[in-house]
Order: structure tokens, then sequence, then C-alpha cells
């Protein structure tokens, strides 16, 4: 099987591909499409601010790329807010691949979130063997709101979608390569039984 992890110089791809190594599945980094569009599996990691996270995808014709990949994609953190229409982080037009708006955590919560939270009403093969309120690690200052695409959700002062899910299009909030044996659980449920 072959692995991609998207590297387009605003992911955090070591840390996902050793997280993938430990579980025994080889993954290689790369920003060239043909690669990527020949992989079985393709995973979008982000860290950092989406407008210049969008940049350097359009930088390597990604932007273009990635809405019309058709194996499994995940993407990862800023990932899924980029797989979304608009972030109101610098008022950034995304790839629109979910028809949803990324919005700011109020003022009012401690932002960034950091640390672990609680994912519930987990839906699809890629939370199989996770228990209701299983704990994950986030890092984040925007959220993704509740939606018709959620298939997990979290609480931190207000339900925003922890996960979503179109097609082959999966996306998770919280960093599954920092969310030990959970986390874990995830990316393997990701490589072995999500499907076209």
């Amino acid at each position: 099987m072959k692995i991609v992890i998207i590297d387009y110089g605003a992911g955090n791809v070591r840390s996902v591909q050793f997280a993938l190594e430990r579980l025994g599945y080889e993954a290689s980094c790369t920003n060239e499409i043909d690669e990527i569009r020949a992989a079985d599996k393709v995973i979008f990691p982000g860290v950092g601010e989406a407008s210049s996270a969008m940049q350097e995808l359009q930088k390597f014709g990604l932007d273009e790329l990635i809405p019309k990949l058709e194996q499994p994609v995940l993407g990862i953190c800023l990932g899924m807010q980029l797989m979304c229409s608009h972030s109101a982080e610098n008022d950034t037009k995304c790839l629109d691949i979910f028809p949803i708006e990324v919005l700011k955590f109020d003022e009012r919560l401690k932002v960034p979130q950091i640390g672990w939270n609680k994912i519930s009403g987990m839906k699809t093969e890629l939370f199989d063997g996770l228990q209701e309120g299983t704990f994950v690690y986030y890092v984040h200052s925007y959220y993704v709101p509740d939606n018709s695409f959620s298939i997990a959700s979290t609480d931190y002062g207000l339900v925003y979608s922890g996960a979503i899910r179109k097609g082959n299009f999966y996306a998770c909030q919280f960093h599954p390569e920092k969310s030990s044996d959970a986390g874990e659980r995830i990316l393997k449920n990701f490589i072995e039984k999500i499907e076209k």
C-alpha cells in the first residue's frame, strides 16, 4: 500500500510519519502531484496560519489537486480547516471541499485550546474500537462548527466538530499523531478500514 503525507511546508509531516512508522507503515512525504495522485491513502496535515498555508498549497498546485483526489484523504488540524470553504483566520478562501465557514473561538474562552479533550458522537469506521468520551489532543484557535458532515464532536465552551467526512474526505481537528493509543487506533483504522 502506498501512503503519502502531503508536505507543503505547513504541516507536522515528520511527527505523522513517525506515528505511522510506529504502527508498522511506510509513508512518503511529498508535494509531487503525480506521487500524491498515485497514492492509496493520502494524509493532509497542517499547522500554523491559514492564509500562508493556502499560499504554499497554491505554489505547488495542490489547491487544484486535493479537492479532486478520489482515494481516502485524512486532513489533520489546519488540514481539516483548509478543506472547508473559508476561514475567518485572515479572511482566507480555502479548498471548498466542505461548504463550511471556519470560525474563531470566543475571546471568553482560553485560546488556543491546548491539551486533551473528549470526542463524542463518533461515526464511521475511523473510530472503530474507541469508547465514547475518548480523549484526544488538540492545539487550535479556530474551529469548524458542528454541522451535517460531523462524525465526532467536542465541547469547549461550545460544541464543535472534532471530525468531519464527505465521501472519500475525512478530517479531524485534533492531532491523532499526538493522541496516544486513541490516535494510533484512528490512524490504523484510516489505513486499514477506510475504503473509497
